[in-house]
């Protein structure tokens, strides 16, 4: 039984990871300052988890957390392009020292290995596709560049110091316990819930846009493989967590259409400032040396997600 230490744990991804882990029969310890994350995605494993409410820019707090920690998941982040282009101080402090911080307690606990939730956006819209992790970064978003300097202090850590550090990048993560509310959640967890309540959704720009989705049990497996792969294969290295299959944003809307039984249409509206236009992974070095592959498919984690939001009351339609 290993301890994992989970940062972010309130949130959608990391409360994700702390069922898994329980389910698994390992140890948990999370922190949160619930800016973002939500006590109510804890509340079914309250009493099972080492749960501490901090800030990761509080640097005692962070090596109190990780003192006999065997694994840190470090997921915790303000996850918006548009809150980045807003406030980018705010947006570096969070992703950027609060990262240094986590790395710095690692380092000091001797853990064995960080896995760090980085993300496809510093990819940037450049017009190659799909995207691979050998390709120069192009971020656009101050976010994107707070992820990719991130990146950059795992790889120093391992150089530096000998702690092993995985970076993983996500590309667009979806399912269960998104919070739809939320101006910075993910598309599809507003999507399903406003056609399930029988409101319009909105498409900035034409919808022609495409992603490639990920359910989250994809993301939940690749921490979890990236935690046990062999040092000599990923440690001080960057990977793709996608399923290497693009949908645009139109299609979405049909197939969310038929699972929501919506029969209204998407209103547009203009372009987002930092979006990119088309992503797109090649998850060939995942496979790889992490033994990854993607378990759900985008049509099966979407009925999955609309079949959860149902039940817990979002819509009218639940």
């Amino acid at each position: 039984m290993a301890l994992y230490f989970i940062t972010g744990v309130g949130g959608f991804i990391g409360s994700s990871l702390a069922r898994e882990l329980l389910r698994r029969g390992e140890q948990v310890r999370g922190v949160d300052n619930f800016s973002t994350g939500k006590r109510e995605n804890l509340a079914q494993i309250l009493g099972q988890i080492d749960l501490r409410e901090a800030d990761l820019l509080d640097l005692d707090a962070m090596k109190l957390a990780c003192a006999g920690v065997d694994y840190v998941l470090h997921q915790a982040a303000i996850p918006s392009v548009p809150k980045s282009v807003l406030d980018p101080i705010g947006s570096n402090r969070a992703n950027v020292d609060g990262t240094v911080n986590v790395l710095v307690a690692a380092r000091d606990a001797k853990v064995k290995r960080v896995i760090y939730a980085a993300s496809s956006s510093v990819y940037g819209d450049t017009p190659t596709l799909p995207k691979h992790e050998r390709m120069t970064p192009n971020p656009i978003s101050p976010y994107a560049v707070a992820k990719l300097a991130s990146e950059h202090y795992l790889t120093s850590f391992y150089r530096c110091y000998g702690l092993e550090t995985v970076a993983l990048r996500y590309f667009n993560i979806f399912g269960p316990w998104q919070d739809p509310s939320s101006p910075y959640s993910g598309v599809l967890a507003k999507f399903i819930t406003q056609m399930l309540g029988g409101q319009q959704p909105t498409v900035f720009g034409d919808g022609e846009q495409s992603r490639d989705f990920t359910y989250i049990d994809n993301a939940v497996e690749a921490n979890l493989l990236a935690c046990k792969a062999p040092a000599a294969q990923v440690a001080g290295k960057v990977f793709n967590v996608a399923t290497g299959r693009r949908i645009t944003l139109n299609e979405t809307i049909k197939l969310l259409q038929g699972l929501t039984s919506y029969s209204g249409c998407a209103v547009y509206g203009a372009e987002r400032g930092g979006d990119i236009k088309h992503s797109l992974a090649d998850i060939s070095l995942a496979e790889e040396h992490l033994g990854y592959k993607p378990k759900v498919n985008f049509e099966e984690g979407l009925r999955r997600t609309v079949d959860w939001y149902r039940s817990q009351g979002n819509g009218a339609g639940a």
